[in-house]
């Protein structure tokens, strides 16, 4: 009999301090259940979250309007800030003139520094893609201070020779004052 209290007695700490609740001779699962709802709830990540969280938007606020405005698609549809993660998947995010293919290859559920970051994701956008993004910021600044005046004919000759023989509407906008 001693050796049954004792028992029931260790059992009875034993689940108290894994989160059981004791009453009336049973024993409960109340924190044991929230538990598991918890770790259920760990192994699904939110998009806007993940996409937070890997650093392409600073704010998660910015990642879920960039979701709810058709920015961030899987396969060419459109996804909800709710949409749950899965490793393998390869989202198109766009952002402002930037545009990125993400491979998921591992989940990550809070933000961490941009070079533990870059281990949860691959980017996989086509290098033509990349190169066009970056030769915009290297283009030349093609822009007249105001009150410049007309450009001469050699101004404008120089003009047409760095812009090259089809300049179109550009060189127009370039000329109008």
């Amino acid at each position: 009999m001693e050796n049954d209290v004792a028992c029931l007695t260790e059992d009875i700490l034993q689940a108290f301090f894994l989160g059981f609740k004791y009453s009336c001779g049973c024993l409960h699962l109340h924190r044991a259940k929230q538990a598991c709802n918890t770790m259920a709830d760990k192994e699904k990540l939110r998009i806007d979250k993940y996409l937070w969280a890997i650093r392409v938007f600073k704010t998660r606020t910015l990642a879920t309007e960039a979701c709810k405005a058709g920015r961030v698609k899987l396969e060419g549809n459109n996804m909800k800030p709710s949409h749950e993660v899965k490793i393998g998947g390869v989202y198109h995010v766009s952002k402002g003139i930037e545009r990125r293919e993400i491979k998921v290859t591992d989940l990550l559920f809070n933000r961490v520094d941009a070079k533990k970051a870059v281990n949860y994701y691959e980017d996989v956008t086509p290098v033509e893609k990349t190169q066009a993004y970056q030769s915009m910021f290297h283009s030349p600044l093609l822009r007249r201070d105001r009150g410049a005046g007309r450009p001469t004919k050699k101004e404008r000759r120089d003009i047409e020779d760095l812009m090259g023989e089809d300049s179109g509407p550009i060189a127009d906008s370039f000329f109008d004052d």
